[in-house]
């Protein structure tokens, strides 16, 4: 989850690059001007980077960076990291899967699954349809709002006193209860990550297995996606891996170790793992028509306006549409969690795609690098 997507949370000299998939011919490399991007993050203040796109010359990867400020070993194109918000696509993409499957519906009021879940100071799960949990227009409040969660988890004395703590969906849900809602269903939109802790309890009470076991049968296990996984409490990453870093939004503060984390904080809004390759996997597999039939692909493709002051971003159904500076237009999300910024994106067709993640939360930008990628 992110800055932009609502989870938000030294230097190194060491560059690294590998290039997999068919010759090409000399001349400028297709992907240079993304391997200056991910660079150019490094130079900015990011412990370190990682890449993957996939377009019709092949699968390239690079490296920038340090994966561990203490060793100044280098990050991996294999790196896993914690991708947050990503994990709102697998989300949508469960429910979509279990829409085409006769179900559920878009339509359906969250009461209907979750009588009385989505209840309090305002807010009516009975005025709730699932669309509206997909595409954030529900007015539900974001739990990460709450200053005492803020406090407990986003803050340094609070983070390193509560990083193991294990929260379940009910709690994120009934943290959020205590607030009004933004707005009456459907009359807005504001990111709440409260919208996909929501829908994972949705998929849990449809089929009766947890939101992870689906995600890993429909999604994980058909796409061979090696690296990608659902945590749970699980407080370690996987190997290989990187550290991860925080300054906890002070600016030009210290940069702390933050690796190791309860992911239950995020729950089906944000605790998934996975590596480069398997996200630009993911994207290109999803807007290629290999895991929705057309009509739900086309749900999941159509757009709300989000804020004012991001016009050239649209979002669908756990799937945002971004215009970039050249006029291209991107499918694809964004994620932030401590000490991990990520992004991935998609052509329309899915031929082309890219993933990249940064193991440090204050430095980089991501959008550069899809602009480098695809314009």
């Amino acid at each position: 989850m992110r800055a932009r997507t609502a989870w938000v949370g030294g230097t190194a000299l060491l560059l690294t690059a590998a290039l997999a998939g068919p010759a090409v011919a000399a001349g400028p490399a297709p992907h240079e001007r993304t391997r200056e991007a991910v660079e150019a993050a490094v130079e900015a203040g990011a412990p370190g980077a990682t890449v993957t796109a996939r377009d019709g010359h092949g699968v390239w990867s690079a490296t920038a960076g340090v994966g561990d400020t203490r060793t100044g070993e280098p990050r991996s194109a294999a790196d896993r990291f914690r991708v947050a918000s990503i994990t709102k696509t697998f989300v949508a993409t469960v429910l979509l899967q279990l829409e085409a499957e006769g179900r559920v519906s878009l339509d359906d009021p969250v009461d209907r699954w979750l009588p009385g879940v989505v209840r309090g100071h305002g807010h009516d799960g009975r005025r709730i349809t699932l669309r509206r949990l997909l595409n954030h227009t529900s007015g539900i409040h974001d739990y990460l709002a709450d200053p005492g969660f803020r406090s407990a988890y986003f803050t340094q004395d609070g983070f390193f006193r509560h990083r193991f703590d294990t929260l379940t969906p009910r709690d994120l849900v009934d943290l959020a209860m205590r607030h009004a809602p933004d707005f009456a269903p459907g009359t807005s939109w504001r990111y709440s990550n409260t919208n996909y802790v929501v829908a994972g309890m949705v998929i849990e009470k449809v089929t009766g297995r947890p939101y992870a076991t689906e995600i890993e049968r429909r999604i994980i296990a058909p796409l061979r996606l090696g690296a990608t996984s659902v945590p749970g409490a699980r407080v370690t990453l996987p190997r290989p891996s990187s550290r991860a870093y925080s300054t906890f939004a002070v600016p030009g503060g210290p940069a702390y170790d933050v690796t190791e984390l309860n992911p239950s904080i995020a729950s089906s809004a944000g605790e998934m793992i996975s590596d480069s390759a398997d996200l630009s996997r993911f994207y290109g597999a999803l807007l290629g028509g290999e895991l929705l039939p057309a009509r739900q692909l086309k749900e999941m493709k159509t757009t709300v306006a989000t804020e004012a002051d991001a016009p050239h971003i649209r979002y669908g159904l756990g799937l945002m549409n971004t215009r970039l500076t050249c006029g291209v237009r991107v499918w694809g999300h964004d994620g932030g969690i401590h000490g991990s910024v990520s992004e991935a994106a998609s052509t329309a067709d899915g031929r082309h795609s890219v993933a990249v993640n940064f193991n440090g939360d204050w430095a980089g930008d991501t959008v550069d690098v899809l602009e480098k990628e695809f314009c």
